[in-house]
Parts: C-alpha cells; structure tokens; sequence
C-alpha cells in the first residue's frame, strides 16, 4: 500500500465513523498545483504573511533545499532597504518529510503601505503586500473551509477582486486528510493572494491528521506550516498555535482566534487564557470585538448538527458578557447568518453568529437546511462564496455575502451592524 492509498484508507476510515444523515452533491475533484517548472531547490514556494504585533509581520516559505532564512524588504520594487533573519525547521509526517519552512518577522512597518519583499535573498522571485490601516475604516474577508478544488479557484478570484486588508480563514484549509503533498500544493494555490495581504487563520478537523498507533500527534502540519501570533506579545500570549488574538486598525479591533479542537472547558488552559484575554479590552478603545471558531454554534443545516454544542455551553456565556459583536465559524458547507442571539434565543446584546464553511472544499455543499426555519436563522443558502466585513467606524459595520456563482461579485447577503459597545442598553 503506497502513501496516497494509505492516506484514502485513512480518509475513508475516519469519515465513516462521522457519518451523517444527509447526502452532498458530488464531489469535485482535487486540483494539484505543482512547483513552478523553472524553480530549483533554493527557490521560495508556498509564501505567506500574517501579523505579529501592531507593527511586525511574518514570512513564511518552504524550500526544498536548505537555504537563508533571510527576507530583503523594502517600499520601492527591487530596492531593499531593509533585511531581516529567522530560522528554519521541517516535520516528518509517517514517509513524508517537509522541505525547510522559513520563518522570519519583518519590521517596525507603517500602516497602508506597499512592501516589496524577496525571500532567502532570491533574486528570482519578488512579492509584495500592503500592512493593515491603523485605523477606521477596515475591510476583512472571512473564508473558510477552502480545500483546493475548482470552487476553491472560484472562490480565490472573488477574493483577489475584493479591496480588503486580512483575511479571516475559521479551519479546514489544505484538506490534505494525511496526504501531506496536498499541503504543499495547496500554499502554491493560495500563494498569489497569502503573500500579497495577511492571512490569519484557526484550526479545523481537517487540521488534526493523529492516526491512532501510527501517528498520535495532532496538528503537525499545521503547526509547522502556518505559525500564528499567539505569544507575539507576552501580555496575551496563549501559549499554543490553536488559539490567539490579535489587533487591528490601531488597536479599535480585537479578534479573538479559537480552538473548536483543543480543550476548551472550565479551567482548561484556552479558557483561562480567553478570559483573561476579554478582561483586557478596553472597549472605549477597542469597540469591536470579534471571533473565529470552527464548529458553529448555531446551525440549521442537518449537517454537523451540535458538533459545537459543547463548546458554546462552556464559553458562550464569557463572549456574552464581555459583549463580543460577532463569531465566524465554519465547518457546515453553506452560509448561514444568525440574527444577534445568546443562549438559543434572540438577544440584542448577544454576538451576530455567522457561518461560513463555504469555500470551495472537495466534499461538496451541505444542501439540506432543516424545516422550518429557526426564528432566530435570517439568511441561509446552500452555495458556496465568501464573505466581507467593512468596518467602518467605531461605531458601524457592513457585511456582505458574496456567492460564487454570480457573473459578478454581487452580495447576496448584506446587513449593517452596530457594535455593542456603542449600545448603552448593553
């Protein structure tokens, strides 16, 4: 048995053992994006960036070959001012053995510019990326379960469209499921859109990848492949890659970044850390206050029916109370918008619930909503897409909804938010 029938037996096993009452339509097939024909050992692959702290930011790449750890920046194309070293590290996955993933933080930098970078100091490649406001307004997008198929590049060219700042990604990236190469196809299929603005993402099920006896570690390929800001600043550090923070726009937006697969409980170390984290916040500073999770809370699709039950009895009750305006999740393949709700029932004070899993993954769409429709569900269809939040005062937010199979990026969902701590009857 070779390492790909290995990984579709795995795949396989694992699935039917979740299986659920409910039939997607036909899968679409895995795209494979190779490496470049003209690329060597040494040339820079799979680049992404991410934010560390209000004025730093992470570069990752892979090479195959060992190489610097080096990443030349500056603001005018080809002329680097700037240069700045990390490390490297590889992880072993059953036969599989990474190439050497870089890892290298670039900065102080200013808001809303343009940085040309390289990296390992190859002159063959030259990327840029434009740093995050320092204040209002703000554009995220919100994607998740993205996969690499031919909805997955449906999907990105809507992205690519959108004028937006950081993208928001709530679990299931590659959608390797054991087969690493899938992991580094997947970084070459994001990489025009991950090297050019920052990517900031949270763990799915698909991100476990443990296999009982054989490989008992989870999230290997995760961890070593998309670092994230958790102990970027020792005030807030989580300790773990599986749940963090992180600030924008000068500090007037929050996002909270968390863990539907590591334990979340009473006294468990995430939930030590997210209180103490919402204690924190001072909402005349920071009116906005986001969060990503994977497993939806609130879900009137028959699939992955109260799969985040569990965590929502633990924690709901401390996004509640610090008011937190808005949680994103993914995980059921559709969108769905909640209207602002706490404990199963409409409550003005309590976070809009967003899901989102409707990236372009290969398993298909959870096409089957159950009937009738919750009072508390507003929008709800079975297509796939992304979504866009503006942020655009202290005060106001526009989301919008934008389906993949419009001609043209039109929103298909649009509403206005107000933030909670604008509301003196919260």
């Amino acid at each position: 048995m070779d390492c790909c029938q290995l990984s579709l037996f795995l795949l396989l096993f694992f699935s039917a053992s979740t299986a659920l009452a409910y039939e997607r339509p036909p899968a679409r097939e895995v795209l494979s994006v190779p490496l470049a024909a003209d690329a060597d050992g040494l040339t820079p692959q799979q680049v992404h960036i991410s934010l560390v702290g209000s004025d730093r930011m992470r570069v990752t790449w892979i090479t195959d070959d060992d190489g610097p750890s080096v990443v030349d920046y500056g603001t005018s194309s080809g002329q680097y001012s700037h240069s700045a070293a990390g490390s490297a590290s590889s992880y072993s996955y059953l036969l599989y053995r990474s190439g050497q993933i870089h890892d290298v933080v670039i900065g102080p930098l200013s808001p809303s510019t343009v940085y040309y970078y390289r990296c390992g100091s190859n002159p063959a490649r030259e990327f840029s990326f434009k740093t995050p406001p320092s204040s209002f307004p703000l554009k995220f997008v919100v994607v998740g379960d993205l996969g690499q198929t031919s909805w997955t590049n449906s999907t990105l060219q809507h992205v690519a469209a959108a004028a937006y700042d950081v993208l928001l990604l709530p679990g299931d990236l590659s959608y390797a499921d054991f087969a690493q190469r899938l992991w580094d196809s997947f970084g070459r299929l994001v990489e025009p859109l991950a090297s050019a603005r920052p990517w900031m993402v949270t763990e799915g099920n698909h991100e476990i990848e443990s296999i009982p006896v054989v490989h008992s570690a989870s999230f290997v390929a995760y961890n070593a492949r998309w670092r994230m800001p958790y102990d970027a600043d020792p005030s807030s550090a989580s300790g773990s890659n599986l749940f963090y923070s992180f600030d924008v726009a000068g500090g007037a937006v929050r996002v909270l970044m968390l863990g539907s697969y590591t334990d979340f409980g009473t006294g468990s170390d995430q939930y030590r850390w997210l209180a103490a984290d919402l204690a924190r916040i001072d909402r005349a500073r920071t009116p906005w206050v986001f969060a990503v999770i994977h497993a939806p809370w609130y879900n009137s699709n028959a699939a992955h029916r109260r799969e985040g039950e569990a965590m929502r009895v633990a924690v709901e009750a401390l996004l509640y109370g610090y008011r937190v305006d808005a949680v994103f999740a993914g995980h059921v393949h559709a969108y769905e918008r909640f209207t602002r709700v706490n404990n199963n029932i409409a409550d003005g004070c309590g976070p809009v619930h967003i899901t989102i899993g409707d990236g372009g993954n290969r398993e298909g769409l959870a096409s089957k909503f159950l009937n009738p429709q919750p009072s508390i569900s507003v929008f709800r269809e079975a297509s796939f897409g992304h979504g866009r939040l503006a942020v655009v005062n202290a005060t106001h937010a526009r989301w919008s909804w934008h389906r993949n199979d419009d001609d043209k990026a039109v929103a298909a969902d649009e509403v206005w938010f107000t933030s909670l701590a604008a509301n003196l009857a919260c």
